[in-house]
């Protein structure tokens, strides 16, 4: 069945050229907390680098991005493309690869700042830029009559996509198609056979509508690393036991179930206002590396990296302090895009 595709959704663990970001700026939400989440930026830049991958970081500075990451780091490694940026959150807005008739190709679908929540007039226009600067070796389709962020999907890599139903019939996404019809646009476009629609579970201060990657995560060979909750106290206990129910349902597109490997939900975190959707699930996969989102919570954020680091044998696991990310309520993954080998050209 899965031999008859002329289309394939890359699974994040393979092969990688390198690692897409966006740069904070004093234009973004993040003008209040610069320096902070800036110095986590740093921190990302310099980990990505000790793979053997490549940096591409679009910034309308370039120079503040030269500054900031100084003379410490391998510049022939760094791509750095001056483009103007509402945000920061690359993964919704960054290109996502797959194959197209014999070849990996990148798509590019709409992004309207989750649901028209805020501006997203330059974000949208990212990776079709990149495009245009020649940044990319290999086709760009077209696929913006589908509002769709990277961040709401998930592959194993072997047919099967993985997504929440808040987020895919939120409104003012795709109004207009039934979630049917999503489903099948979905699977012809990302070259998979079969959708898990995930309907329990979300993190309090989420403004995505509930993606994926804060949820649940694939790992090679049929595991689905999730976020869990211990604490009948706590507002998630419920929600996420449902979601644990649902997920020992879950089976590939041969009919597996997949293996299920619980994190730790960390301790709440909070700004002035509200509760922060902080969570381990929201690692990064890169060639040789795991990095995983740390939150300042020595116990939770060690087991979290022993059980990614149980699921991803023979890669380094690498925390990141992400207590700055969530205060604009996103973590690592959301800050990040990778990159297919063969994706990008050499200059």
């Amino acid at each position: 069945m899965l031999s008859k595709r002329n289309r394939s959704f890359a699974a994040e663990w393979d092969c990688q050229d390198g690692i897409l970001i966006s740069w904070p700026h004093a234009g973004t939400d993040w003008a209040y907390m610069l320096d902070e989440v800036t110095a986590c930026y740093v921190q990302l830049a310099k980990a990505v680098l000790q793979d053997d991958e490549r940096l591409v970081i679009i910034a309308p500075d370039a120079d503040e991005v030269r500054l900031a990451l100084g003379s410490d780091v391998d510049w022939s490694r760094i791509t750095i493309v001056e483009l103007p940026t509402n945000d920061t959150w690359v993964r919704d807005y960054g290109p996502i690869t797959v194959w197209h008739d014999g070849r990996m190709s990148l798509a590019d679908f709409t992004f309207n700042a989750w649901g028209m929540k805020f501006a997203a007039d330059c974000d949208n226009l990212v990776t079709s830029r990149l495009n245009e600067r020649g940044v990319f070796n290999m086709p760009l389709l077209n696929y913006r009559d589908i509002v769709l962020e990277g961040g709401s999907i998930e592959t194993d890599g072997n047919g099967t996509v993985m997504t929440t139903t808040c987020c895919l019939t939120a409104p003012n996404r795709n109004d207009a198609i039934s979630r049917e019809e999503m489903e099948q646009v979905l699977l012809e476009r990302l070259g998979c056979v079969k959708m898990l629609w995930l309907d329990h579970g979300s993190l309090a201060g989420d403004d995505t509508d509930g993606h994926i990657d804060t949820l649940a995560r694939f790992a090679p060979g049929g595991i689905i690393l999730y976020t869990g909750c211990d604490d009948p106290e706590d507002e998630h206990f419920e929600p996420m036991r449902q979601m644990e129910e649902q997920l020992k349902t879950f089976t590939d597109a041969d009919g597996n179930h997949y293996h299920l490997i619980k994190l730790p939900l960390p301790d709440a975190c909070y700004d002035e206002i509200s509760r922060l959707p902080a969570t381990y699930a929201n690692f990064l996969v890169t060639n040789h590396q795991v990095l995983v989102p740390i939150y300042g919570q020595p116990e939770k954020d060690l087991q979290a990296c022993q059980l990614i680091g149980e699921a991803f044998p023979g890669r380094k696991v690498t925390g990141i302090d992400c207590q700055a990310l969530i205060c604009q309520h996103g973590s690592l993954h959301c800050a990040t895009m990778q990159l297919p080998k063969g994706s990008l050209t050499n200059h």
